[in-house]
């Protein structure tokens, strides 16, 4: 009996032993890689505030005019808008808010006309046949 016992009792620690050493072994997880800071939501949310101004202004019909009639296609600056960078959609919105009433519409058109030729440039969009 005691033989059965100290074989069982040895089986039992090498099973133990085993099956822990993949636990042991695992990194651990950094408690803060969950974690977002209050700044990075914060800027998050004012990034998607200064979208939101951006398409108000596109969405009106006199700017939609002027830019059907410069051939631009407005899906296309809805989703060149959406890719703007937090600090591009900023940058933009001030501009927009810092323009004079009434030269709103030929401001925020070369705003439009230069986001849509530095992104063709660079190859991120095809509307501008003079890029290539």
């Amino acid at each position: 009996m005691k033989k059965i016992r100290a074989y069982l009792s040895m089986l039992l620690i090498t099973a133990l032993v085993i099956t822990s050493l993949p636990v042991a072994a695992a990194p651990a997880a950094s408690p803060s890689s969950d974690l977002v800071s209050t700044q990075s939501a914060l800027a998050n949310d004012s990034g998607q505030a200064d979208r939101e101004r951006i398409h108000q202004l596109l969405n009106r019909a006199d700017i939609q005019e002027a830019l059907v009639e410069q051939g631009v296609d407005l899906d296309e600056v809805d989703a060149r808008v959406a890719a703007l960078s937090d600090s591009e959609a900023k940058q933009m919105a001030t501009q927009l808010e810092e323009l004079p009433a009434g030269a709103g519409v030929i401001g925020a058109l070369f705003a439009v006309f230069v986001i849509l030729l530095v992104t063709d440039i660079l190859g991120l969009t095809d509307v501008y046949p003079f890029t290539r």
